[in-house]
């Protein structure tokens, strides 16, 4: 690879966490930001492009701030939650070999993982969603903030938590909890993450449309007009996306999509290659999602135009290149943010601004 990662997957997420980022991140040059007299509208915000992270990689402060200084204008501050919550033991990253497209029929078979990392780059990333105390990630977010310059924005993400003997009308309420927490920051976009599991199935929320639409109202009475963005994951069905699309003008701003894809991952001797329990599947990112994502911007800019609604379209996944940026911008995509591309390229932010200069 031609850049160390700014989150480096040879050591713990405490670790990270505590002395990250690394490689590029860590120089502290600042590069450009701004386009003179150029800005773009993102939810009624002002930035310098229409690029950015998504949640995952910046896992506080320090993270952003380099994030930031590196030119990527929209940064989305990782999921937190209404309490303390672990991370996965480690590893919690992984490379995935992936020949081309990793399709649905592909993700039923085991995918081999290992820390050999190669073009195109796919990797699996394991953590739990970990979340700091509320008062400890409120600071951090309020942080965050004061380092964007102008035509920047921090976006912070948030998810309610399923917990044991758990009513849906108590996950619901879990949801309202930590985004009233969120709003406390002075964060001015929120998103809140829709792409983890659900009470009582292997499913996601996002896959649960009745509960999405509980979640997304019970959201909205605690935010008021503060702009929200709803991060889901890749839909099979064009009536699901036609439903959530409907959601998501009745209660937000935005629509983020993809997440990953689950798969089962095991090490060159068909061995869980990540320890711990229901650790065997795993979402995957990177290059081999990429036709996802482009597909679920396609599909949801048609949902939007049949409803004639107004959300906005952020495209997430397999986004390595500035010609990934335009092959989404052409697909439809309002917004476009990579992860993984984004960990092994600091300068993507600024490769793209020069593309298109």
């Amino acid at each position: 690879m031609k850049y160390e990662p700014f989150y480096n997957p040879e050591i713990s997420y405490e670790e990270n966490f505590e002395k990250g980022p690394y490689g590029v991140f860590a120089d502290g040059e600042i590069l450009s930001t701004s386009q003179v007299d150029k800005f773009y509208d993102f939810l009624g915000l002002k930035v310098n492009s229409l690029f950015g992270i998504p949640a995952g990689p910046l896992i506080n402060s320090n993270f952003c701030k380099s994030a930031f200084q590196k030119s990527f204008d929209i940064c989305v501050y990782k999921t937190v939650r209404s309490a303390i919550f672990p991370c996965h033991p480690f590893p919690n990253v992984l490379a995935v070999k992936v020949e081309g497209d990793l399709t649905y029929e592909k993700a039923q078979n085991k995918l081999v993982a290992d820390n050999n990392y190669s073009e195109p780059i796919s990797i699996t990333n394991s953590f739990g969603v970990p979340s700091r105390d509320p008062k400890i990630w409120q600071e951090d977010v309020k942080k965050a903030i004061s380092y964007a310059s102008v035509g920047q924005i921090l976006v912070l993400s948030f998810m309610g938590t399923v917990r044991e003997h758990q009513t849906k009308e108590e996950f619901i309420a879990d949801y309202a909890l930590t985004a009233k927490q969120a709003i406390a920051t002075g964060a001015k976009i929120l998103e809140t993450n829709l792409s983890c599991p659900n009470i009582g199935n292997e499913g996601l929320v996002c896959y649960d449309l009745e509960m999405t639409e509980k979640v997304c109202k019970a959201i909205r009475d605690e935010i008021g007009n503060t702009p929200l963005v709803l991060k889901v994951g890749y839909y099979k069905e064009d009536s699901d996306i036609k439903k959530l699309a409907e959601i998501a003008e009745k209660y937000a701003q935005a629509i983020s999509s993809i997440n990953t894809i689950s798969a089962e991952v095991v090490d060159k001797n068909g061995n869980q290659a990540l320890p711990g329990k229901n650790r065997l599947r795993s979402g995957v990112c990177g290059a081999g999602i990429k036709w996802a994502g482009l597909d679920m911007v396609k599909r949801l800019k048609q949902a939007r135009e049949e409803a004639g609604g107004n959300f906005r379209i952020i495209g997430v996944g397999g986004v390595m290149t500035a010609e990934d940026y335009e092959e989404y911008k052409d697909a439809g995509a309002d917004v476009v943010m990579s992860a993984t591309g984004a960990m092994w390229n600091p300068y993507l932010a600024k490769e793209i601004k020069e593309k298109l200069s």
